[in-house]
């Protein structure tokens, strides 16, 4: 099942060894602004691209899978949700991080609030990006190569990975990275559509085919729902639950609420505030095509259910039953995985390996590869940004610009190895990729996102109360991670991860009200260069004028609006 002919494996030899060199070609590094901000010359194709190419990563793509393989389609609702958080972003965010010209999400922190509440973000950021970004990529990278390579080792895999991808990350900088990715963007989506393809000429039909026989199978109870049921959660009975975007209040992974409350919450984190997507847009060459950029990545983010969900909804229909033992894939327990109902992240590899041709199969497992290329690059790219200009610089300011650059260099291969060394973890902590990356989020990001809104829209928000909110917020993060483990409280660990979150964000926007109110206001440079005021509408429409309808960034947000409620009023 999982062998490759010699065409594939030079399909995917040509292509890793092209985009390596190819990055390195594009490489600007003459000065730390070309070096981690790509010389701030990206057109909206690009950004839109890179911004794509960055979220929908392998990691994305097996959880994406692996989920919709367990029936929970809903996952979709990230997706979508995207385009409203990215035209939010575009239009309030947005201009204060370009006009500002700063390099790092955490340098405009400190500009509003103080350099302590920038030192946290900054840790946080970094520890986020070997978490969950670079640590989950280098995952799917090791599944897909064990498979292929079963008497390889683990470790060397991971390793060879993490090598391969700072090969031109680490000379070249984010020009490369961005350079890089528009490619592999593209050839990510050609896989997913041959992917999908292949899947519905198996089944032998189209999508009336594909809910007709999923109606079937639940009616005949040959889902397995695992332990859903037995422990009260919801269980969809009909193909049309299946789909359902929203779904009923003891949903175990999005219950409504979650929808409403959770995902935007989340949403605004990894879109608004996160370094590793918000670096993209930095390196916008001007307002416009970083906003048309953010827009075109949203637009790009709603055939996700067609050409990355559906497929593992086709899986349980193919593979539900099918013996993977030939595998080899060992569990965390030690034991081999037998079928996807143990193992649900290998759903996307299985319909790899299952379903596509020669030659095809070689060009879908070095897109995979590349998309791992693609978030390892990117994280290590915005992690060693970090490292740099937030530490580095402000503890030597007196560093060049080329000995900036080559500290950033340094921090990528240090990286390198905590990255690698965590994956081994990541299958311990949870069996769905998708969870995983939601739970570590989930508890990092609600202190950030408050510290950022308030302090974007709250005149009174201060330094005292940002820090004070951060603290708390981190204090209240770990409580909760300890009692995963400990049961420090009774039912807490029965709480949503979700419902987590909107606690951490909700405690977090109190203590920094609190706070704030009671010590003195901010500095007036503070609030007025950077809080939002309703004269920028005004100037925002006094710029729009002249430009064609096409060109009009509220026109487009509008369409791009309309074509997402269409999408997901079919799914509701």
């Amino acid at each position: 099942m999982n062998s490759l002919s010699n065409i594939d494996i030079i399909v995917i030899l040509v292509y890793l060894v092209g985009i390596v060199l190819y990055g390195i070609s594009k490489s600007k590094r003459s000065s730390s602004e070309d070096y981690f901000l790509g010389g701030r010359t990206m057109t909206w194709p690009i950004v839109g691209i890179a911004l794509f190419s960055a979220n929908i990563s392998s990691s994305t793509l097996v959880g994406l899978a692996s989920d919709a393989f367990q029936t929970n389609v809903s996952v979709y609702n990230y997706e979508w949700y995207a385009v409203v958080v990215l035209i939010f972003f575009a239009i309030f965010f947005l201009p204060f991080y370009l006009r500002s010209g700063v390099y790092t999400m955490p340098e405009f922190l400190e500009r509003r609030y103080d350099r302590k509440s920038r030192y946290y973000f900054s840790f946080i950021t970094i520890v986020g990006n070997v978490l969950v970004d670079t640590a989950a990529a280098l995952y799917v990278g090791s599944i897909v190569l064990k498979l292929l390579f079963p008497e390889v080792s683990s470790t060397v895999i991971i390793i060879s990975l993490a090598i391969a991808a700072a090969a031109y990350t680490i000379p070249g900088g984010l020009n490369s990275v961005i350079q890089t990715e528009v490619i592999q963007a593209i050839l990510l989506l050609i896989g997913s559509v041959f992917i999908t393809y292949f899947a519905f000429d198996a089944l032998g039909g189209g999508w009336d085919t594909m809910m007709s026989r999923l109606d079937d199978m639940l009616a005949a109870g040959q889902v397995n729902f695992g332990e859903k049921a037995a422990r009260g959660y919801y269980v969809p009975e009909s193909a049309e639950a299946v789909f359902s975007l929203v779904r009923p209040l003891n949903d175990e992974f999005m219950p409504w609420w979650g929808l409403l409350t959770g995902v935007p919450l989340l949403g605004f984190y990894f879109w608004a505030n996160n370094q590793f997507m918000v670096q993209r847009v930095l390196g916008a060459k001007n307002l416009n095509h970083g906003r048309w950029g953010a827009l075109f990545a949203g637009f790009l983010k709603l055939p996700v259910i067609f050409v990355m969900v559906v497929p593992g909804v086709l899986a349980i229909l193919l593979f539900n039953d099918l013996d993977i033992s030939t595998l080899n894939y060992p569990l965390a327990d030690g034991s081999m995985c037998s079928n996807l109902k143990d193992c649900p992240n290998l759903t996307y590899p299985v319909l790899l390996f299952q379903l596509l041709p020669t030659g095809f199969l070689g060009l879908v497992v070095a897109g995979l590869l590349a998309a791992m290329m693609s978030s390892v690059s990117a994280t290590f790219n915005s992690a060693s940004t970090l490292i740099t200009m937030d530490f580095i610089q402000l503890l030597r300011p007196k560093m060049t610009s080329k000995q900036l650059v080559r500290a950033g260099q340094i921090a990528t291969l240090i990286l390198v190895v905590l990255s690698s060394a965590w994956v081994p973890f990541i299958e311990r902590v949870s069996d769905s990729l998708w969870s995983y990356l939601q739970l570590v989020i989930a508890f990092t990001s609600p202190p950030i996102v408050s510290a950022f809104v308030l302090g974007l829209f709250w005149k009174r928000a201060n330094a005292h109360g940002a820090f004070a909110s951060l603290m708390v917020g981190a204090a209240l993060a770990i409580f909760m991670i300890l009692s995963l483990s400990f049961d420090l409280v009774p039912y807490l660990n029965d709480f949503h991860f979700l419902a987590k979150a909107n606690l951490l964000f909700v405690v977090s926007v109190l203590v920094h009200v609190v706070v704030s109110i009671s010590t003195p206001a901010p500095a007036a440079d503070k609030v007025d260069q950077y809080t939002y005021k309703k004269e920028m509408i005004a100037q925002d429409t006094e710029e729009f004028k002249g430009l064609p309808w096409y060109q009009h960034f509220r026109i487009l947000s509008l369409i791009l609006l309309v074509i997402t409620a269409i999408i997901v009023g079919y799914f509701w």
